[in-house]
């Protein structure tokens, strides 16, 4: 739901038109999606796998805040 309520705002302060912000918008959707998608249900571990142990789960952790680390930088660079 962000990329369709940003992603057009943020395409038309780096220069796009709205036809290609709104494009890619729905491209960055379809993406999270997807990605959304194959994490939640088809990696899914099985119910009768037990807990996950705490190394994976904490480093899945620090990429997911590395990566949104990432996505708020080059969000603000349109805004210096």
């Amino acid at each position: 739901m962000l990329a369709f309520s940003l992603g057009p705002i943020y395409g038309l302060a780096y220069g796009l038109s709205l036809r290609p912000a709104l494009a890619l918008s729905g491209a960055a959707f379809a993406g999270a999606t997807g990605v959304a998608c194959c994490q939640l249900i088809r990696d899914a571990p099985a119910l009768d796998a037990g807990p996950l142990p705490p190394g994976p789960r904490v480093e899945r952790l620090f990429y997911g805040a590395l990566g949104l680390g990432v996505v708020l930088v080059a969000l603000t660079l349109p805004l210096l």
